[in-house]
């Protein structure tokens, strides 16, 4: 028994060892002997290469506004591990968190001594926060983010009401497969029968597995350009702006502070989400309640401005995806402005093609590297870079601090970018900073 918070979440971290390990037997085998708290959730699972994170923000704060309360669970953490478990937006508490791990600890020692072999850190997280919200603060609906892929994920366990796979594109290759199509088949395996598909999926031959995957399961399906559509778009200093339509409603005048088109599209998703609960009579939720939630949304480290004068921009593209909404976000809405970029990215990251991309919008770009295990070392990183203008940094505090003073005029905007364990760190330090 631990009784300290910090033992605890060392001793969740020290499982870290035992890496991925794709499959469902130890998952299924351990919320059986904790009794099954999974089965007492209404839940809304959430898929796709980018974008989860934010979309289940969206839905949060539409239900939250809608008076509901919800249960999340997301991964990276940006602020505090507990954020990962979260009810109505804010973490869980220490005290809960130590309790969780003393009551899942004697079950996932006795697993590792079984040939089912030693649960992983995410599992064993997953299973804190279905016991969480299954058994002791049980939330009107839980909004679930998978942790890689969909098919093999710990999380593809439950039976929701609802699921949703944002969209696909090229993460975790080693894992889930080399093409679109081998990947979506990985996000698809989230589908159930019977149970309705909200997806943004827009690549073709990544849309036909998914659409494959939902006739045979005899999942309703509705696709973003396609059932749910959206026209009308602009944008200004304070967001975007757009018009929504589902097979059911039609949405004018939303407005989100979030930043970028893909948050138009993230927003459209968890919109008809929401609206397919609705007209299902899952969810009771006026226009308003809806309109209200999409406007107040945030999720840290999107885009996040953190600091002015000069202009200090944190965002966790840490893909090539990503990097792209990435780059169209900058340029909508810095056109005419000097783009510096930091960027430090894991070893087993696609980054030379993520360099290459952002090194097209860039005045300079600069490297560094983060404490972590699989972080790539500034010099590497830098090496894969063409740019003219570019250097690098083996402390990210000394490479922030230099580039603050040397890029300190109005026409200047920094980006920091890469990976989000990087991207949280670094964020922590500029918030103290100020």
């Amino acid at each position: 028994m631990f009784k300290r918070y910090d033992e605890a979440i060392s001793w969740i971290h020290g499982r870290l060892k035992f890496g991925v390990k794709p499959g469902l037997q130890r998952m299924e085998e351990l919320l059986k002997q904790l009794g099954s708290p999974e089965k007492n959730l209404r839940i809304i699972h959430v898929a796709g290469t980018n974008g989860k994170g934010s979309t289940i923000s969206y839905m949060q704060h539409m239900l939250c506004e809608a008076g509901y309360k919800i249960g999340t669970f997301t991964s990276p953490y940006i602020e505090t591990f507990n954020e990962r478990i979260s009810m109505n937006g804010l973490p869980i508490s220490d005290d809960a968190m130590l309790q969780l791990v003393n009551e899942v600890k004697p079950y996932v020692e006795k697993m590792g001594r079984t040939e089912l072999g030693d649960p992983t850190e995410f599992e064993i997280i997953t299973i804190m926060m279905f016991l969480y919200f299954g058994k002791y603060d049980q939330p009107d609906y839980l909004l679930l983010e998978t942790g890689l892929g969909g098919r093999l994920d710990s999380t593809n366990v439950v039976s929701p009401l609802l699921s949703v796979i944002t969209n696909v594109g090229f993460d975790h290759m080693n894992i889930l497969g080399n093409t679109l199509a081998e990947i979506s088949a990985e996000k698809a395996g989230i589908i159930k029968a019977n149970v309705p598909l909200i997806t943004g999926v827009e690549d073709f031959e990544a849309l036909k597995v998914i659409e494959k995957v939902a006739a045979q399961n005899n999942a309703p399906i509705w696709r973003l350009g396609q059932e749910v559509k959206t026209f009308n778009s602009s944008r200004d200093l304070h967001g975007e702006s757009f018009t929504l339509q589902t097979p059911y409603s039609t949405f004018k005048k939303i407005h989100i502070q979030m930043k970028g088109e893909h948050q138009v599209k993230n927003a459209a998703i968890a919109t008809a989400a929401i609206n397919y609960l609705v007209t299902a009579g899952l969810v009771s939720m006026e226009k308003e309640a809806i309109l209200k939630g999409l406007k107040k949304t945030m999720w840290k480290g999107r885009f996040e401005q953190i600091k002015r004068n000069p202009d200090v921009i944190i965002d966790g593209a840490h893909n090539n995806q990503g990097i792209e909404s990435l780059v169209q976000t900058i340029k909508g809405y810095y056109p005419n402005r000097k783009v510096h970029l930091l960027f430090s990215a894991l070893k087993d990251k696609e980054y030379n093609s993520m360099i290459d991309r952002l090194s097209s919008i860039a005045t300079s770009i600069h490297f560094t590297t983060f404490d972590f295990p699989r972080a790539e070392t500034a010099q590497n990183l830098m090496n894969a870079c063409e740019h003219k203008d570019k250097g690098f940094f083996e402390s990210w505090e000394q490479a922030l601090l230099e580039m603050m003073n040397r890029y300190s005029s109005e026409e200047d905007v920094i980006i920091i970018t890469g990976s989000l364990y990087f991207i949280s760190v670094v964020r922590e330090y500029l918030l103290q900073y100020n």
